[in-house]
């Protein structure tokens, strides 16, 4: 990897994560990691375009079909591609398929842009990410495998402890707070080549761990507001991302607002 390189576009690629749950903002909207690494980009090269064409909700399959081919026509010099973690997270999954997909999403990809990038997604500490452990880390020993036969680069969240640190989760317990979206901009940043700003793995500071109390209104707030509706679409066979455009879909200058 050149160090401190220079990039002109960047395509991002994904479901939620990429999209930018929960860094929300005051308008509404999401923010996220991939347009905080966007407007770092842009603001080391004139004329830096951007694309975010990540959908909540959406399984690896979806992103396949209808991101992968988009992102791949826009020729551009960075694609991110995050997916996979919605198929591994359902009650039931077929890895086999997962991995179909992933493949023929890099297999599309890396030949279109100077570098891939792949990430192991981070997982919060808790019952959750116990039970779904060795499904994820299936997933992730797939995208290591495509990242080295493919050339991409890989940004390993999983291995960084201080990402399963909950503080850094939203009250959803499935996305990141702004500070966890800043860290991963970080990490990609640094795997890109780029002078390091900071230390993203390093600990938060220390903090006294809330009594049961609070803890047990915590869980029953989030087994209301977002465990609940989530296991109602499953059932419905719904999705949160249902008729969702992607929040950027066209390769502009950084800055642009999204065509409507």
């Amino acid at each position: 990897m050149e160090m401190n390189a220079s990039y002109t576009s960047f395509v991002a690629v994904g479901d939620s994560f990429t999209e930018g749950m929960s860094d929300l903002l005051p308008d509404g909207s999401y923010r996220g990691w991939a347009d905080l690494l966007a407007a770092r980009l842009a603001a080391r090269e004139p004329g830096f375009r951007y694309a975010n064409l990540a959908v909540r909700g959406k399984l690896i399959g979806q992103i396949a079909e209808d991101q992968a081919p988009a992102a791949a026509a826009m020729g551009a010099d960075v694609v991110t591609l995050v997916g996979g973690l919605n198929d591994a997270l359902r009650p039931k999954v077929d890895m086999g398929r997962v991995r179909a997909h992933l493949e023929g999403a890099v297999e599309l990809l890396a030949p279109s842009c100077k570098h891939l990038v792949l990430m192991r997604s981070p997982g919060r500490n808790g019952p959750v990410m116990k039970r779904f452990r060795p499904r994820m880390e299936e997933l992730f020993g797939i995208l290591e495998e495509l990242a080295g036969r493919h050339g991409a680069l890989l940004v390993d969240l999983y291995g960084a402890p201080v990402l399963g640190d909950p503080r850094l989760w939203d009250v959803d317990r499935l996305h990141l707070t702004p500070e966890g979206h800043r860290r991963v901009a970080e990490a990609v940043w640094q795997t890109l080549g780029l002078p390091a700003e900071e230390d993203w793995r390093a600990p938060l500071p220390a903090a006294t761990a809330p009594g049961w109390p609070v803890r047990r209104a915590e869980d029953l707030r989030f087994a209301r507001q977002h465990l609940l509706p989530w296991i109602g679409r499953r059932l419905t066979g719904r999705s949160s991302g249902d008729g969702r455009p992607a929040k950027r879909p066209e390769l502009l200058p950084y800055g642009t607002p999204p065509l409507s």
